[in-house]
């Protein structure tokens, strides 16, 4: 039968009289979508309103009331209930208003006017505390403004109170309505650090969600006059980083203002929120080319803007952000980009200024939807290069191809327009062999750049190869030789895995390998040009002799972990290939044999794997690389908040972290030096790939592990989006069946577990799973359902007019694969438990039921006929004329049989009860011993 809204109100009711309101709530939000009249809509959402004050949602009784009381302004149940969430809240004087209408709508209910009593009472005491605090805020200002106070414990106590004051609502509002901006901005004027970092951190809890506050900050700041920009470009790394901190605060108050419809006091004060953000990041690019700012402020508006600019995904259209900082921004990117280290005049940057530029182009390129937009881009760059490159002296020059190997490691195809220009390539060839490291450094760099992929490799291999084995054979100079040593390494590399295409002759491949790890190992060489090592080997490394070597090197791995750790983060794609191809974890497709024989026929080219890729070499060297501490280096690689881990890096991270636990015996090893919480963020954010392969690690380690032990804490509901995300259509079967597993070890854990994958809307999909041909993935959903039938939710679904899914779990449990019968039956067993309507309706969903139940209990299995008896044992509790049903039936037989098995106890004893019910019921005689 149709269930009616009315009727699910009715069972709402009754839930929220029992005290289940979890459960009425999902009742009454059920009757609300089959509701279309507004008075009976009106009524639903003042009781969903009571349920949450219930389950202390108080934001959204607050809303419910609220849509209540817009059908009926006298509504004083809504009124009522509206003023307990106000109140809980913190909103104490529209909680007022709303207690004083109930009482003027009915003067002589004492419930109302006790509560409004108490309400007073509340805000007065609230009042008292409010001037309280106003005098302290008053005399924390005074201390810290006060020149003459000499007291340095005192100071840093203001301050420290002054910080805690700011992360409460109530506090922060009395900080802002007692002039503190004002007192703050001449607390930045002091150029102390200790007083700079307390009003930034001050300013931090002012700024947070509340976008007016941000507005007139901003304002007071004289962000026009660039004085933030100017605290974000001081010396002191520790100020300028909570400068950053403060304008990435304030970049996501307003955008929220964006996208929420503000209520109460924020209404006041209209702000244009787009118009805001451009004023900020105007600042911060004019921050990028301003001489007078440090290095990591300059660095700390890169990260800022790679944060805040480009799109957080495609499916938002509006790119115009990027669009603007593009056309008032981009020269001065490339001015970053373009810095030659030492040259008089440069800008003062660090090793990973231009790394963090040349990612900010890549996301900029990478935020935009049409040639027309691109060509814009392209025009940009040339222009910029060319500016630099015409007419210009050698500086002009080296500024040029130094803005060439920028864009070649972010937007790499504006990297290969501009290296076309014409003069850019022979300027690169001829600058190879000048007699000054340093304007040979950025040639040889830009020639790496540039041989970076296979099809522009056969460009450079006849203009540089020659020219690369000169520099390497006859430098006096490290600097210049690893550099040259790299760029051979990417040549011969050309062929990739294919064991059949060799670049060099015969033992090239492993001396360069044997050379780069010398440099890798000795720390007398500075950490900036030893990363250069790393990126020859994460090209060298496509050999596997290179790889077998690699791995025995244990000086060889530690110095690369080592140098994961250094200043200079542009090493962490360099580590990453490098793993990725010791592992063996790239992208790597068997060929159709039918194939290979028309490959061979038509006499073409069939890529060779080298012997040592076999499966157990890779197994040995992963053990290698797990011995070596390969996941402490990785784990603090996810941890750090760096430009260098692009979506890219991470990808690769991810694809070795799978490697890491694709044996079951080292996984533990893996949560244990934090490999467990490096997955969870590697699976929330980057490329798609790369966060499937990290959800499938973690569905690995879900499913051996006990994962209230790999995941501690809440930490564990984390775990659940990603193992969600391998129910997806587009995964592959073993992505499937894994996240299915792992999801199952979860949610027979807890009930707020199992409310976590309902919430992640998983049911439907492992619903779907349930009918995969696949039997191992059809079991899997099976097992998963059936602990997710432990909450009342999932119950209350095998009862849904129109569904099959109870009949599915019937006629799966007469199936002939026992462990599918297992987990079918173990369902009906607990359904049937759990929720009594579920026993009534087993007789009409299929005619086999009965023959299936018979069979269950006939099984030579002892646990199929355990979980048969106690179906049949809660079907006889359910309901008289079910038990008619079955006791006409050879049932009867059955478990008189069973209920003497004293082999099969716990049979025995399930077979007995239903007898015991058919007596009661008056459909047997009781037996002899039973009178």
């Amino acid at each position: 039968l149709t269930v009616t809204a009315g009727q699910l109100r009715e069972r709402g009711n009754a839930l929220f009289q029992a005290g289940d309101h979890g459960a009425a709530l999902a009742a009454y939000t059920r009757a609300l979508s089959l509701c279309q009249a507004e008075p009976e809509r009106a009524v639903l959402h003042r009781n969903r309103a009571a349920c949450y004050l219930k389950l202390e949602d108080y934001a959204k009784a607050e809303a419910d009331a609220s849509k209540a009381i817009e059908a009926d302004g006298r509504d004083m149940k809504a009124l009522f209930r509206r003023s307990q969430a106000l109140q809980k809240l913190g909103r104490l004087d529209q909680a007022v208003s709303d207690l004083q209408r109930c009482v003027s709508l009915e003067p002589k209910n004492k419930a109302f006017q006790e509560a409004l009593r108490a309400l007073g009472s509340s805000m007065h005491e609230k009042m008292k505390t409010m001037s309280c605090t106003d005098s302290k805020v008053e005399q924390m200002f005074q201390i810290l403004l006060d020149p003459q106070e000499k007291d340095v414990d005192k100071k840093q106590k203001a301050a420290q109170n002054l910080i805690v004051l700011a992360r409460e609502e109530a506090g922060a509002e009395k900080i802002f309505q007692s002039d503190g901006v004002r007192l703050l901005t001449q607390l930045l004027d002091t150029a102390k650090a200790d007083l700079m970092l307390a009003a930034l951190r001050t300013l931090v809890g002012l700024c947070s969600g509340h976008r007016s506050r941000v507005g007139y900050t901003r304002a007071q700041l004289s962000l026009g006059s660039s004085r933030l920009s100017a605290v974000l470009g001081v010396e002191h790394e520790q100020v300028s980083l909570a400068a950053c901190n403060l304008l990435h605060v304030m970049f996501d108050s307003l955008k929220e203002g964006m996208q929420k419809d503000f209520r109460g006091k924020e209404d006041a004060v209209v702000l244009d929120s787009s118009k805001e953000q451009k004023v900020l990041i105007k600042d911060l690019l004019e921050l990028l080319s301003l001489e007078g700012a440090s290095a990591h402020g300059r660095d700390n508006a890169l990260n800022l803007l790679i944060k805040v600019v480009p799109r957080k995904s495609p499916k938002d259209i509006n790119n115009s952000m990027s669009l603007w900082v593009i056309d008032q921004g981009l020269k001065k990117i490339l001015e970053v980009g373009s810095t030659v280290c030492g040259a008089p005049g440069s800008l003062p940057v660090t090793e990973n200024s231009r790394m963090s530029a040349s990612v900010l182009l890549s996301k900029l390129y990478d935020d935009l939807k049409c040639d027309a937009e691109r060509e814009n881009f392209h025009h940009l760059c040339e222009d910029y290069v060319r500016s630099w490159f015409e007419g210009q002296e050698l500086a002009g020059k080296l500024r040029a191809i130094q803005t060439v190997s920028c864009l070649l490691q972010g937007p790499s195809e504006a990297g290969n327009r501009v290296l076309e220009l014409e003069g850019i390539m022979d300027s690169i060839l001829s600058l190879c062999a000048s007699v000054r490291e340093a304007h040979q450094l950025v040639a040889v760099e830009a020639l790496i750049h540039a041989a970076d992929k296979a099809k522009r490799a056969s460009f450079i291999t006849a203009n540089g190869v020659s020219l690369l084995k000169e520099i390497y054979k006859h430098s006096e100079r490290d600097s210049i030789r690893i550099r040259a040593l790299v760029g051979l390494c990417k040549l011969g590399s050309a062929g990739g895995t294919d064991f059949s295409m060799k670049q060099f002759a015969e033992g090239s491949t492993m001396k360069l390998a044997k050379q780069c790890r010398k440099w890798l190992c000795n720390e007398a060489i500075d950490a900036g040009t030893r990363r250069w090592a790393v990126e020859g080997l994460a090209y060298l490394t496509f050999d596997a002799d290179v790889k077998e070597e690699f791995v025995e090197d244990k000086a060889a791995m530690q110095a690369m972990f080592q140098l994961t750790k250094s200043e200079d983060r542009s090493v962490l794609y360099a580590v990453a290939s490098t793993l990725v191809n010791c592992t063996n974890s790239y992208n790597h497709e068997e060929p159709d044999p039918q194939m290979l024989e028309l490959a061979k026929y038509a006499k073409q080219h069939i890529p060779e794997q080298h012997p040592k890729d076999k499966p157990d070499f890779v197994k040995r060297r992963v053990r290698k690389l797990l011995t070596a501490g390969v996941v402490s280096a990785l784990a603090c690689v996810v941890k750090s908040e760096n430009p260098a881990l692009t979506n890219s890096c991470r990808e690769l991270i991810s694809r070795v972290f799978l490697a890491l636990v694709a044996e079951a015996e080292d996984r533990g090893g893996v949560v244990a030096q934090g490999g467990g919480k490096a997955l969870i963020p590697l699976s929330l954010e980057g490329t798609e790939v790369g966060q499937t392969k990290a959800a499938q690690a973690l569905a690995k380690i879900t499913i051996t592990s006990n994962p209230e032990m790999a995941f501690p804490g809440e930490r564990i509901y984390e775990v659940v989006r990603p193992l969600v995300s391998l129910l997806h259509l587009q995964r592959s079967g073993l992505e499937n069946f894994e996240g299915l597993m792992a999801l199952t070890n979860l949610a027979g854990i807890s009930e707020r577990l199992r409310q976590k994958i309902l919430k992640e809307r998983a049911v439907p999909m492992i619903e779907g799973y349930m009918f995969e041909e696949h039997e191992l993935i059809r079991l899997a959903a099976t097992e998963c359902m059936c602990n997710m039938a432990m909450s009342k939710e999932v119950q209350e679904l095998f009862l849904d007019e129109g569904s099959d899914r109870l009949k599915l779990m019937v006629l799966y449990s007469g199936e002939e694969d026992e462990k599918l019968r297992r987990a079918a039956s173990g369902t009906l067993a607990m359904l049937t438990a759990l929720h009594p309507p579920v026993c009534k309706r087993i007789p009409q969903v299929t005619v086999h039921w009965l023959e299936i139940l018979q069979a269950l209990l006939l099984s030579p299995s002892a646990e199929l006929q355990h979980r048969g008896a106690v179906v049949v044992m809660n079907m006889m509790a359910a309901a008289r004329e079910v038990a008619e049903q079955l006791i006409a039936s050879e049932m009867l037989e059955i478990l008189s049989v069973l209920a003497k098995d004293k082999d099969k106890p716990r049979v025995a004893q399930a077979a007995q009860e239903s007898l015991e019910r058919a007596v009661a019921y008056g459909l047997i005689e009781p037996s002899p011993r039973q009178q």
